[in-house]
């Protein structure tokens, strides 16, 4: 029974600071419990206090325990619980603080897609602390070489212009394998770094292939310009993926009015949708329609300030 209570009352545990919470709940549970079926049983009052004493102190003790063990509990078992998640979301944490210094384009890039991917999965009730978590995380292996990814760029020549197309899409490939490195090295659990290789699947880089095709590459090499996956397998990544796409498109936009924005986000998840990306995840098509929902909020709420809206027509122009 104690047990039981435990479970429901550690539900919603965001903070190590809620363990007192649950202690509390667990050793007055405890103590009540013992005292009615004592008193059933017609035991002595000092019997029953001794016996609410060590009932109270079991809440305790077993939620101390608790705390202590979880790390270790994490470990052995593969599991990441929100009190982690949380730790991993201090934009202070030394990845995201490495991040912000080495390519500031692509922190800011990923606090943005943070924002989104929360919103999409709190409308289709995924683990939206997950989501908003791996988000922040995607792009680490960004940071080595920062100056090639667009985000970065502060001159007008790229790069990438010096560089055959096929070594263009080796670097930008690089820095999934690279941001998985990084994440092992600081002990980022699976469940987080699995943002890092599934946020672009297994999508063509066009930009370098169209470049590649012109330069007389044949259009059966097409695999050598992939991404190399895997495609996004829960809910969250595939979030994550579409996201992605739609925060770095969507800057793109001169005048981002609501309808641009909204055809924008339409047609990133067609793209995605129809080229198979989605396949291995389970979102489904009313999820996807509620996802560009969301999206679009949170645009129109990122570019308020440059958003165009359609001008009221006086009543000349309707005559």
């Amino acid at each position: 029974m104690l047990g039981t209570v435990a479970s429901l009352a550690s539900r919603q545990v965001r903070r190590r600071a809620h363990f007192f919470r649950i202690m509390l709940i667990t050793s007055l549970t405890c103590a009540l419990f013992i005292l009615l079926v004592e008193n059933l049983k017609v035991t002595p009052p000092m019997e029953i206090l001794t016996e609410v004493m060590f009932g109270l102190a079991n809440g305790f003790v077993s939620i101390l325990l608790t705390i202590g063990l979880l790390p270790v509990f994490e470990s052995l078992f593969g599991i990441t619980t929100d009190i982690t998640l949380l730790e991993l979301s201090d934009l202070n944490h030394p990845l995201l603080k490495r991040l912000a210094v080495e390519a500031p384009g692509t922190y800011q890039h990923s606090i943005i897609v943070g924002n989104l991917t929360e919103a999409a999965a709190e409308s289709i009730r995924a683990n939206s602390l997950l989501a908003r978590v791996g988000a922040y995380y995607h792009d680490i292996g960004k940071m080595e070489i920062p100056e090639y990814f667009v985000e970065n760029q502060l001159s007008v020549k790229s790069k990438h212009e010096s560089l055959t197309p096929s070594m263009s899409s080796l670097i930008l490939s690089s820095h999934v394998k690279r941001g998985r490195q990084l994440g092992e090295a600081s002990d980022i659990p699976d469940d987080v770094l699995n943002f890092v290789e599934e946020h672009h699947g297994t999508m063509v880089q066009s930009y370098f292939f169209d470049k590649a095709l012109k330069q007389g590459e044949e259009p059966s090499n097409i695999d050598k310009y992939r991404y190399p996956g895997p495609r996004p397998q829960t809910r969250e990544t595939g979030i994550a993926m579409l996201a992605d796409a739609v925060e770095a498109a969507s800057r793109t936009l001169d005048h981002p009015s609501p309808a641009r924005i909204d055809s924008l986000i339409q047609r990133i998840i067609n793209d995605r949708f129809q080229s198979g990306e989605l396949n291995q995840c389970p979102l489904t098509l009313r999820d996807l329609a509620k996802i560009k929902k969301a999206f679009a909020k949170v645009l129109i709420a990122t570019f308020h300030h440059r958003v165009e809206y359609p001008q009221k027509l006086t009543d000349d122009e309707v005559q």
